[in-house]
């Protein structure tokens, strides 16, 4: 199912324990559904500015949310990134090309596993960008393992 969320949440308090919830609706029937972000949380360990995005209903609070795993991996979501980043190559004929110039752009803050990006960019499996990273293939000043969410380039020397 595909869901889609406007920033909009929903806090609910038991005394001094709150629970907040990130609301998304099903886009292809209208229901909502709550994505739990905290749970019996005491209030004065919820930072004052997180709350008052809460009640506010922050949308720049809500998108750094669901960029963090733990939000994710909680309500059993897989995220649709599409669109959210852009490769470009210079050349951009891979085949003809001996050193290649790379860089990605991210439209959006959104953690990603750089050796991903690479393949889908690539048009090569996981195996075979780790194999080239580690080799010297593939180099960047960046760090080129773990997961990035912001702007890097590295080149492909064949």
């Amino acid at each position: 199912m595909e869901f889609h969320t406007q920033g909009r949440f929903r806090v609910n308090a038991n005394h001094k324990l709150l629970d907040v919830w990130l609301l998304a609706l099903c886009a292809q029937c209208g229901e909502t559904i709550k994505l739990t972000v905290l749970e019996r949380a005491h209030v004065r360990s919820i930072d004052p500015a997180a709350l008052d995005g809460f009640h506010e209903n922050d949308a720049s609070l809500a998108a750094r949310l669901l960029t963090e795993p733990r939000l994710t991996q909680r309500n059993g979501i897989a995220l649709d990134w599409a669109d959210g980043w852009r490769l470009d190559m210079d050349p951009v004929d891979l085949p003809k090309a001996d050193i290649l110039d790379v860089s990605v752009e991210f439209t959006h803050h959104i953690p990603l596993r750089v050796t991903t990006v690479i393949a889908t960019g690539l048009e090569m499996s996981g195996s075979e960008v780790a194999k080239h990273i580690a080799s010297g293939v593939i180099s960047s000043d960046d760090k080129l393992s773990g997961r990035r969410g912001r702007d890097f380039s590295f080149v492909v020397r064949w």
